[in-house]
């Protein structure tokens, strides 16, 4: 009333009410929590509505049930002689959509999930299971590693579910990375030789049998196992400190003590939704960086976190993009641009013109082409249509002024170190070791046909995860830190796998901890401890089943990991 002012709380809420910034609703959005609605406890209904049930229930706790629990439900239900005459035909339908559902490995799911909480593997299954309850034929139906988060039993019911699709008489092509699906095919078509500037020719073609056949094909070598990834022959073993997570119980994690060994490769595995992600990402890496970092975000319901004191740093190095402009790319953002900035500035002609590493920037103005601001691209606008980049008149696309680039170094200039792949990099960087100590992480995580002036936005998830993973690489140790990955063999050919394993290892042998959330057997072998979650998914998961070795779990009856381990390890 005085014009003073009007609260911290009452401020945000206002910003959050009137603002037309995505950026600043989400950074709002941190002091934020959400709570279930007093007057409907979430079921979003009317009490009228919620009054109506069937077997007595209501919409509201059918929602709430488990793909699993609704068909159970639905199979089990018994209805009056009139009331199942005029619900025969939805029954069947519903019957059908849940079965489906189960059938691509989703019946951990909860029916009122929200989709936003999905991963891309689980949206795509969906999507999936909905086709199969259409019965199309004629189709052909594209999918994009379907395998992505599930467990070797649920990647089963998913190549079931694709035959089935096949024997309806529908071409069904699938872009795959997964040596079941591959052994599974008809038909295969295997691309190579190498990534990028080295790949895009056609290495083999024909069934499974043919592509072991021929020498050419890499992939084939690994399915004939004349390549293989190998069992390490000795393992390191529990230094004797742990990080403890105490009662973990958010969402279907059942409490218990959950203990990983430091200084160690450790695995979490088990079947889809067994609560590999919410015991690992939403407790432990929040916790801990609550605790090293003051991080704003809640961690999941728990006890408390012991021995955190011997971590230093918790890195979660995810799929999300390094960048969200053109701007940022793999040189920026692994720091090496800088060293090459420097390197430019302390030429004969760059000194000469009183040049500093500035000039060499394309995000700051001095050396840059101010008709692009250096993104050499230039953004048009198409009223009710997405935007257009087209290349920049002026510099074609190189991002700096004549001037700047008339600087060269061993007759090439920054636009054209730009252009380089990490491969050609190497060779022209080489008597440069700040330099080339960099550039080797990227090719040690096998990204040797990126580009280095290559815009984030082109890059992979996969891609964006293994250049963050070459940047910690290139950090000084300190080894005390936690390193937390989520399938990062996500879009990995059998051989990248091999370079991913190797890179994981050396952050160990530094005397880090590195956990990582895989359904690959490959990864899962080679790790020096395993936490089994399970043994199911939704509520019947989030239990401890197994832990040990990959021997120790490979023995253990009621672990789906093991039943399968057991022929890798054997």
């Amino acid at each position: 009333q005085d014009g003073g002012f009007e609260g911290v709380v009452k401020v945000l809420d206002r910003r959050y009410r009137e603002t037309l910034s995505e950026e600043t609703r989400q950074e709002v959005e941190h002091f934020m929590r959400e709570r279930a609605c007093p007057a409907c406890r979430g079921a979003r209904l009317r009490p009228e509505s919620l009054a109506v049930v069937v077997g007595g229930r209501s919409i509201a706790d059918l929602a709430r049930f488990t793909i699993k629990e609704a068909a159970r439900f639905f199979a089990e239900l018994h209805l009056s002689e009139r009331d199942t005459q005029i619900a025969r035909r939805v029954l069947k339908e519903i019957r059908e959509r849940l079965g489906f559902l189960g059938n691509v490995g989703l019946d951990y799911l909860t029916l009122d999930r929200a989709a936003g909480t999905l991963s891309g593997g689980e949206g795509q299954r969906i999507r999936l299971a909905t086709q199969i309850g259409s019965s199309l034929v004629g189709v052909l139906y594209i999918l994009d590693e379907p395998s992505i988060g599930l467990h070797q039993r649920d990647n089963r019911k998913l190549l079931d579910t694709l035959r089935r699709l096949r024997d309806l008489g529908n071409t069904v092509l699938v872009v795959e990375h997964d040596e079941e699906t591959i052994r599974s095919a008809d038909y295969v078509v295997d691309l190579g030789p190498g990534a990028g500037e080295l790949g895009g020719h056609l290495v083999a073609v024909g069934t499974p049998d043919e592509i072991m056949a021929n020498p050419a094909s890499l992939t084939g070598q690994y399915l004939s196992r004349a390549r293989v990834i190998p069992v390490p022959a000795v393992r390191r073993k529990p230094s004797g400190k742990f990080v403890t997570i105490h009662n973990p119980r958010e969402h279907n994690l059942k409490g218990g003590a959950v203990k990983i060994p430091l200084g160690t490769f450790t695995c979490i595995t088990g079947v889809s939704g067994s609560g590999k992600s919410t015991l690992v990402n939403d407790i432990l890496y929040r916790a801990l960086a609550q605790m090293l970092y003051r991080a704003q975000e809640r961690p999941g319901a728990h006890d408390r976190i012991e021995g955190a004191q011997h971590v230093d740093k918790v890195i979660d190095i995810d799929q999300s993009p390094i960048g969200r402009t053109p701007r940022s790319n793999p040189a920026t953002y692994t720091g090496v641009f800088t060293f090459i900035r420097t390197l430019f500035a302390r030429t004969a002609d760059a000194r000469m013109r009183g040049y500093r590493p500035g000039r060499f920037s394309f995000n700051v103005k001095g050396g840059r082409c101010e008709a692009c601001q250096g993104d050499g691209l230039v953004k048009i606008e198409m009223h009710f249509l997405p935007d257009v980049y087209v290349t920049c008149e002026v510099c074609k696309g190189r991002r700096y002024n004549r001037e700047t680039l008339d600087i060269h170094y061993k007759s090439k200039n920054i636009a054209d170190v730009l252009e380089m792949t990490v491969h050609e990099a190497l060779g022209f960087f080489d008597a440069v070791p700040v330099i080339k100590q960099k550039l080797q992480t990227l090719h040690d995580v096998g990204l040797d046909y990126i580009r280095l002036g290559q815009s984030a936005t082109t890059l992979s998830g996969g891609e964006a995860q293994r250049v963050k993973l070459a940047t910690e690489l290139a950090r000084r140790a300190t080894g005390r830190t936690l390193y937390i990955l989520d399938e990062p063999t996500t879009g990995l050919h059998f051989a990248d796998i091999q370079r991913l394993i190797d890179v994981l290892n050396q952050l160990v042998d530094q005397g880090n901890t590195v956990v990582i959330i895989e359904h690959n057997l490959d990864v899962i072998k080679t790790a020096d401890w395993i936490i089994d979650l399970g043994p199911a998914g939704g509520d019947e998961g989030g239990r401890v089943v197994a832990t040990g070795t990959p021997e120790d779990v490979a023995r253990i009856e009621t672990s789906y990991t093991g039943q399968f381990l057991r022929a890798v390890v054997a």
